[in-house]
């Protein structure tokens, strides 16, 4: 055989090989509505999408559903404003009630959420695929400027008219070439007098922070060898020059896990000194009982049920937050971040286990901390560790309509609004530095509460005009970093995904492209939905 006939074969192969490619994703279904998510409001995205009668499948990163709702935040933000939602997220937060035989729960255990999930995505027949991980070198396909389907690592292929991105991070945002930022905005750029740099030892503006809120109160020294910077600094505290209130970066606020504990001793697994631990990881912490700061650094919410569980939280200067470790988590390759997790994890345990166990510790702190254990009745599969990390803050989109600090406080309100905000602007520590005096102290803490609350606009949960047409956002959608503290309440999130699939069922009613859609009609099917959207409807619901 000629060596040209040979190469004219193979040609033919790959060409038929080609075809037949065609052929196979052309026969795939096509969705009317794909949800990509992670999320609480994946689950809401999806339901409200099947009961309009529309074709939906969920495709799932992970093995569970309902995001951190599911995995240990069972301490809801409400803020006394239980009111400022409705729809399906109320529908959620109705379900957890009546577990418990209530008409109202503010908190709840991590497997209670998991099944009030499971039922309403069970009751709605929702098609759910799991540990599906999109491919974000690849996986996105585009004709134009609409996504036509997604690809996961696994080689899976999901066609749809309208794609729904419901992930914290936002990879399918990112990878479908919209616009996004990671960090924290200059003060300049949308006139916000919280963002940036917020240094813990500079004065506070009366009512827009609390001086000891996550901050340092007491001298700790932040060199390895005390009083000598020439051998270096603690872990993750950082020598920054010229570092000033107001400045932008890329750095993000702090993660954690959101351990549930218990201190049921036929239901407690103790917390032991974990693989890796090291002293010098929490020497800081140590440093600050020594100076003085006697607090128990935790907000620890009891939980509804019988087990004596709480939610552990983050509190004071040295907490559960694992601050500076977590910046490259947003953009990070999907083997990086297991690995910030599990740095993440090795830290919150050892931190766990020096409370619990350290002499320089104070005697009533141990005391209480070693009383508390993992709960051998939640993420069973996990040994009472929660599944996933709580990522507060990652990817937001910039769209037309960028939520700011001048939307929380009502100085600007949304005309086309689609849920509701009214949590604090909430940010958790960003970093730990050294300032010019030498001293260990906190950036990136801020806390204002909102006067009311406020329309979140439909433009920010969608990408601005020019870009992608079929897609929402409603998790990383776009708002400043001050303003995100704000929105990224769970029951926000749900709000805002139900509002995403009914706009994607509009869109595909009127054929038009998601930044088309006429708000008159939206908000119509919103108020159908028993979307809360004013803040006057709130008020009325007097809850």
């Amino acid at each position: 055989m000629s060596k040209f006939l040979i190469q004219h074969l193979a040609c033919l192969s790959l060409m038929f090989v080609g075809i037949g490619q065609t052929y196979a994703e052309d026969a795939l279904e096509v969705y009317d509505i794909v949800v990509y998510g992670d999320s609480s409001g994946a689950v809401t995205a999806a339901v409200d999408a099947k009961r309009r009668g529309h074709s939906v499948i969920l495709v799932s990163p992970t093995a569970f559903l309902g995001g951190m709702s599911a995995s240990g935040l069972g301490a809801t933000d409400f803020l006394g404003r239980r009111g400022t939602f409705g729809g399906i997220a109320s529908e959620f937060y109705d379900g957890v009630a009546a577990a418990y035989g209530a008409e109202y729960v503010r908190s709840f255990e991590p497997h209670v959420g998991l099944k009030v999930f499971q039922k309403i995505i069970g009751d709605a027949e929702v098609m759910v695929v799991y540990k599906e991980l999109l491919d974000r070198n690849k996986g996105v396909k585009m004709i134009g400027k609409r996504i036509e389907s997604i690809t996961t690592l696994s080689g899976k292929t999901y066609r749809g008219k309208m794609f729904i991105d419901a992930t914290y991070v936002g990879d399918l945002m990112a990878a479908a070439g919209v616009s996004y930022t990671v960090g924290r905005e200059p003060e300049s750029q949308y006139n916000e007098h919280l963002a940036g740099v917020r240094r813990g030892d500079t004065k506070p503006r009366l009512h827009y922070t609390q001086r000891d809120k996550d901050h340092f109160i007491k001298n700790v020294d932040p060199y390895l060898v005390k009083g000598d910077p020439k051998n270096g600094l603690l872990p993750y505290v950082f020598q920054i020059d010229g570092l000033a209130n107001g400045q932008g970066d890329k750095k993000i606020q702090a993660y954690n896990y959101r351990v549930c504990l218990t201190t049921d001793p036929n239901r407690r697994i103790p917390i032991e000194k974990p693989e890796g631990y090291r002293e010098v990881d929490h020497e800081l912490l140590l440093r600050n009982f020594d100076a003085g700061d006697l607090r128990l650094p935790a907000l620890i919410e009891p939980l509804s049920g019988k087990g004596s569980k709480v939610d552990w939280n983050n509190m004071h200067a040295i907490g559960s937050d694992h601050a500076g470790a977590n910046w490259d988590y947003p953009e990070a390759s999907y083997e990086r971040r297991i690995e910030i997790e599990k740095e993440h994890q090795t830290y919150i345990r050892g931190f766990l286990w020096t409370l619990s166990n350290h002499p320089r510790v104070p005697e009533e702190i141990r005391k209480k901390v070693s009383a508390y254990g993992l709960p051998k009745d939640e993420f069973t599969d996990n040994g009472g560790w929660p599944w996933m990390i709580y990522i507060r803050e990652a990817r937001r989109m910039i769209g037309d309509y960028v939520m700011t600090q001048q939307d929380c406080e009502g100085k600007r309100s949304a005309l086309d609004p689609v849920a509701l905000g009214s949590f604090g602007m909430d940010s958790h520590c960003v970093q730990h530095f050294v300032t010019e005096e030498g001293l260990a102290q906190s950036d990136g803490v801020i806390w204002r509460v909102p006067p009311k609350p406020y329309g979140i606009s439909y433009r920010s949960i969608i990408p601005r005009k020019g870009e992608c047409e079929n897609l929402f956002s409603p998790i990383c959608l776009s708002t400043s970093h001050v303003a995100h503290g704000s929105i990224r309440m769970e029951p926000v999130f749900m709000a805002l995904s139900q509002s995403a699939s009914i706009a994607a069922s509009v869109a595909i009613e009127s054929n038009t492209s998601v930044q088309e859609i006429a708000y008159p009609k939206l908000r119509e099917k919103l108020l159908e939905a028993k979307q809360i959207v004013r803040a006057e409807d709130a008020v009325q619901k007097g809850q």
